[in-house]
């Protein structure tokens, strides 16, 4: 989010929240580290360039990622915070021109990330409050966040992070409880008791279980069988759903789904995506 966008709290201005790699000086293959597993062939430290990063901080492999083991690069979303560090925090002038400025960058970029990401939330939050004091408090929170990225680097870096979080949490849930609110009745008659924040679902067939209105919030549903499932009023927010089968689902009302987590499952052209997610290119191929 740019200080000269700045929109009030009832905008949806998610173009922002969007990468946009080419404004970026490569946060994402420099400022983090990565262990060689599944999701990476190799080691690298936080803090240095990918080998994989070309002159002009574009990738070399971009086109091959997944054949070439590079799978966490594909799910990895900063949620528009390396454009923003790059050319507002840092006015263009990358961590190659000046060396010196590369740790401040490269913690800005993971401190601007969260709050990107809980701004992202937010804006649906406000697409699905209905209450007065729901309205105002997610109005608050992104007045809040949006104002400690109108200061400079220092500012961002100082910011209460955890604190924010917090309060973001609990905004989330309420406006979660308040969304599926509608779906109780099914769900006492239709629902297994398994079903609830953080459960450990991996590998597990939900295909003939009623799904609307439950609360899977940080749920493990890695290889889950979601296919041709109803998730609408289904809260995801940070659930895990590498390699969850979404063949046929319906995800286009699921609550606080990201892009990312979309780019970990399977899925097809006839997943149902929210209107703001786009179909990962793996899917068609």
């Amino acid at each position: 989010m740019t200080s000269t966008d700045s929109p009030d709290a009832s905008t949806d201005d998610r173009s922002a929240l969007r990468a946009n790699c080419a404004d970026c000086f490569a946060l994402c293959c420099t400022a983090f580290g990565f262990q060689r597993s599944a999701d990476f062939p190799i080691d690298k430290p936080a803090g240095t360039p990918c080998l994989n990063l070309a002159d002009d901080f574009s990738c070399s492999i971009h086109d091959s990622l997944r054949p070439r083991g590079f799978r966490g690069c594909t799910v990895f979303d900063c949620f528009g915070a390396g454009q923003y560090v790059s050319q507002n925090l840092f006015g263009g002038k990358s961590w190659r021109e000046r060396p010196d400025t590369s740790a401040e960058m490269f913690s800005s970029f993971s401190v601007v990330r969260q709050l990107h990401e809980m701004l992202w939330y937010l804006v649906e939050a406000a697409e699905r409050a209905t209450t007065s004091e729901l309205c105002g408090a997610t109005a608050q929170l992104r007045r809040e966040i949006l104002r400690t990225l109108d200061g400079d680097a220092s500012t961002v870096l100082a910011s209460d992070v955890e604190g924010i979080r917090a309060a973001v949490r609990q905004t989330l849930i309420d406006v979660s409880e308040e969304a599926r609110g509608g779906y109780a009745a099914s769900a006492e008659t239709g629902m297994s008791d398994d079903l609830h924040p953080s459960a450990d679902l991996v590998g597990r067939d939900l295909r003939s279980i009623r799904l609307c209105g439950a609360d899977l919030r940080g749920a493990y549903l890695i290889a889950a069988d979601l296919r041709r499932g109803d998730l609408a009023g289904v809260d995801l927010l940070g659930a895990d759903l590498r390699d969850a089968r979404l063949e046929g689902a319906d995800l286009s009302n699921a609550l606080f789904l990201t892009q990312s987590q979309i780019d970990a499952a399977q899925g097809d052209n006839t997943t149902v995506l929210p209107a703001v997610l786009r179909r990962p290119r793996h899917w068609l191929t």
